[in-house]
């Protein structure tokens, strides 16, 4: 594989992150530049990671990985979505908001929009390819699609108040419905 394809399938994975990265900025306000910094830092280290973890997997965990990676994807977007949309009404004016840039909401979010960079990494182990440089590639281009989504969906959530975290939670319950039935339709 060249680079152009390596690329294209970076953007293709982080596209998860980057409507994920939307939705955070919609549910901060402000976002600042250490917001940013956390969620790219995380989704790109995630992204990269899952690959190199799927490869060394091989073709060990191959069909268990293919076969449920969409429930978690699912869940852990569902849980975060069904929190956010909690939130958005029961959020009283100086009550503390969850910061979903800290903490095992971070984590969540960075192990559920990199679940499919796990399969890259398995289908790099039955090519036989090195991981090495997909896996940069792939955190790069997360890091940098998450910078730009959050920092967009800050200057949305600026204008839209309340019913941003509400259409925040809602995009990731659609993200998460969206992985499974892509799944499970084929």
């Amino acid at each position: 594989m060249n680079s152009l394809n390596w690329l294209a399938i970076a953007l293709g994975l982080a596209m998860d992150a980057f409507a994920v990265s939307i939705t955070v900025g919609l549910a901060v306000a402000p976002v600042t530049p250490r917001h940013v910094f956390r969620l790219a830092f995380h989704f790109g280290l995630f992204q990269f990671l899952m690959p190199i973890l799927g490869w060394l997997a091989g073709t060990q965990l191959a069909t268990y990985v293919e076969a449920y990676d969409h429930w978690v994807a699912f869940g852990l977007l569902g849980f975060v979505g069904a929190k956010m949309l909690w939130e958005s009404q029961n959020h009283h004016e100086g009550a503390e908001r969850s910061d979903p840039t800290r903490g095992i909401m971070l984590v969540t979010l960075s192990v559920a929009t990199s679940i499919d960079a796990l399969a890259v990494g398995l289908s790099t182990a039955f090519l036989q390819v090195s991981v090495w440089f997909p896996a940069v590639v792939i955190g790069l281009v997360a890091a940098t699609l998450t910078s730009v989504g959050i920092s967009f969906g800050s200057k949305l959530g600026r204008r839209a108040g309340r019913w941003a975290e509400v259409l925040g939670g809602c995009l990731l319950l659609w993200i998460g419905a969206r992985i499974l039935l892509m799944h499970l339709g084929g």
